[in-house]
């Protein structure tokens, strides 16, 4: 799996969360296959499906929406228009905002070189999965 949980502009009170997770080397020799294997690891604790992670997800992600980001923003799955670098017409995880019911990537957020690969690789795997997708005449 190519997930990628960006840290770089994560904070825990308010400080950087890559001040506080200062060993690079731990973060992404460990950090970042653990989340990107999550499912398969919830589903090998609980001995059940991982449904209701994704669901609580769901549930997160549907109050934001709703409610709004007051001020703040936080990490959606939304169609890509192009913003950073990730193309057209696929649905990934975008920096957003909400209020009043509508959505908005946040726009100018730097992202290192590290993260730039690993956005692309992720970009990669799902433009790959909608061509297949698409050439089963499913979409």
């Amino acid at each position: 799996s190519t997930q990628y949980p960006d840290l770089t502009q994560a904070t825990v009170k308010g400080a950087p969360i890559t001040d506080i997770l200062a060993d690079r080397a731990w973060v992404e020799n460990d950090f970042i296959p653990t989340v990107a294997k999550r499912g398969a690891a919830i589903i090998d604790a609980r001995g059940a499906s991982s449904a209701a992670s994704a669901a609580s997800a769901a549930i997160d992600h549907v109050h934001d929406w709703v409610l709004g980001t007051s001020g703040s923003w936080t990490s959606s799955s939304v169609m890509s228009e192009g913003s950073y670098g990730v193309p057209e017409g696929i649905i990934s995880s975008f920096p957003c905002t909400s209020e009043n019911g509508e959505w908005k990537i946040v726009q100018g957020l730097e992202i290192d070189e590290f993260s730039r690969a690993k956005i692309d690789a992720s970009a990669a795997e799902l433009v790959e999965e909608k061509n297949t997708v698409a050439s089963m005449g499913l979409i």
